[in-house]
């Protein structure tokens, strides 16, 4: 059991190519602020007392400017840098592999900065505040070597009605912990059953409104970090010829379950999310939070 603060970690280094920009720092706020100040400022209300950005260096210059004037006073930051050669070793990297190693790679590099239990998230994902009080009140009394967990959001309120979107499906148990997190791709409602569909190669499969999914907010031990760099020995020693090869922390969270090391708590949130996956949801998730501004639950500024 841990009494201390804990810290939030940031996945801000994907290249963000289905999007077209780097979306990590685009203003979506009345006051200019971007999706992931909303989280830091709900986790700062909620108990969290640092916040670690992992990002690329090349971007470090304009990504400390925009945002250490307005967080400095408000949480401690620190930063962590993901590069492609980060715990790859001796091993040769193919010439045309340039995309980050994925997401758990982007953990794996928080080796050393990040040594209290922590919960990490997207950097253009709206989580909302009940996810923040629900994750800090783990961190701080159930967090341990053996027991982890993630935000379990209801699939219906994770799609986007500009495409289609991939999410890590979960398996809980009588216990609600997770049993199997999966992967599927190409996830919509379709319009002439008003069903949520994913697609695979065998055609259409159906998934209840319900179904909880991960939207890669985990709850962590420290120790997860040393299960990452095992794990992605392993990856790269199956997958580093296959240039487009991602190394994903729901893979983590499921390996951890599968070799039984210890239990992931699924964590359920009513929440609705939105969030950046197409340009055309940009005009949406501005009017969402111009909504959550007028209801008082925000500031209209929230540095200020």
């Amino acid at each position: 059991m841990y009494n201390m603060q804990p810290t939030l970690v940031i996945l801000a280094a994907g290249m963000a190519s289905r999007y077209g920009s780097m979306k990590q720092i685009e203003a979506f706020g009345p006051g200019g602020e971007t999706i992931m100040e909303y989280s830091i400022f709900d986790a700062i209300r909620s108990g969290f007392s640092k916040v670690v950005f992992i990002i690329r260096e090349e971007f470090s210059g304009a990504f400390k400017a925009q945002f250490e004037p307005r967080l400095k006073s408000k949480i401690e930051i620190d930063y962590v840098y993901q590069h492609l050669r980060n715990f790859v070793g001796n091993r040769t990297i193919p010439a045309e592999r340039v995309k980050p190693w994925g997401t758990a790679h982007a953990l794996l590099c928080c080796k050393g900065k990040v040594n209290e239990p922590f919960a990490i998230i997207n950097a253009d994902d709206f989580y909302g505040k009940e996810a923040f009080e629900k994750a800090a009140a783990f961190l701080q009394t159930a967090c341990n070597e053996k027991t982890y967990a993630i935000m379990g959001y209801e699939l219906s309120k994770t799609l986007s009605g500009n495409g289609s979107v991939s999410r890590g499906v979960c398996a809980v148990n009588e216990a609600h912990e997770l049993v199997q997190i999966k992967e599927r791709i190409k996830i919509y409602r379709e319009a002439s059953s008003g069903k949520i569909v994913f697609e695979e190669e065998d055609g259409k499969h159906t998934l209840p409104d319900p179904t909880p999914v991960s939207m890669n907010f985990f709850g962590f031990h420290p120790n997860i970090i040393a299960l990452a760099e095992k794990l992605f020995g392993e990856f790269l020693d199956k997958h580093i010829q296959n240039i487009k090869s991602e190394f994903f922390i729901p893979l983590v969270a499921d390996e951890f379950v599968k070799r039984h090391l210890g239990v992931v708590k699924v964590l359920p949130t009513s929440a609705q999310w939105f969030g950046i996956t197409y340009k055309e949801d940009a005009p949406d998730v501005k009017k969402s939070i111009e909504t959550l501004v007028q209801s008082g639950a925000y500031p209209e500024y929230l540095w200020k």
